[in-house]
């Protein structure tokens, strides 16, 4: 796995209060930045919302910058069959990023209770960046900021 000091991770909410497109352009923004500083991995829970638009700024950004890589970290394969509101357009563009990205990590072969908490600390511990997207203070990403400040992560709002 990657060297903490070289690896960022992106948690977010999936349900977005801001425009798709305006939240892509900060994160692809916020990833050149570190992308300039030496950051190489980018790690992304796979999540619709937040997680999509973070591994789609990163796949854009490996067009201009070949040696980064996009590592999904998931759960459990096929989140989208246990979870509610995920589209058909959600399905495809998951699919696609899990065959684009330079590696698929899964924290666990099934659905299991924290499993997804269990795949938020991977994400931290293996990172030493957190690029996060945070509206409220409940929930999964509140969890992951929370524990991120706890390791001494740095954390960038987008």
């Amino acid at each position: 796995m990657a060297l903490p000091d070289k690896m960022a991770c992106f948690t977010g909410h999936r349900e977005l209060k801001e425009d798709p497109e305006l939240l892509f352009h900060k994160v692809l923004e916020k990833t050149e930045q570190l992308t300039r500083q030496g950051y190489v991995y980018f790690a992304a829970g796979g999540a619709r919302g937040f997680d999509a638009i973070a591994a789609q700024a990163v796949l854009k950004l490996k067009e201009k910058y070949p040696h980064i890589r996009l590592i999904l970290v998931l759960p459990f394969p096929q989140p989208y069959v246990r979870e509610d509101g995920w589209t058909r357009e959600d399905i495809q563009r998951h699919e696609e990023q899990k065959k684009r990205a330079s590696q698929v990590i899964y924290t666990r072969k099934a659905y299991s209770v924290g499993c997804y908490y269990q795949r938020d600390r991977y994400l931290v511990d293996f990172s030493s960046v957190c690029l996060c997207y945070q509206y409220k203070n409940t929930g999964g990403t509140a969890y992951t900021v929370s524990y991120a400040k706890e390791k001494g992560r740095k954390i960038i709002p987008i």
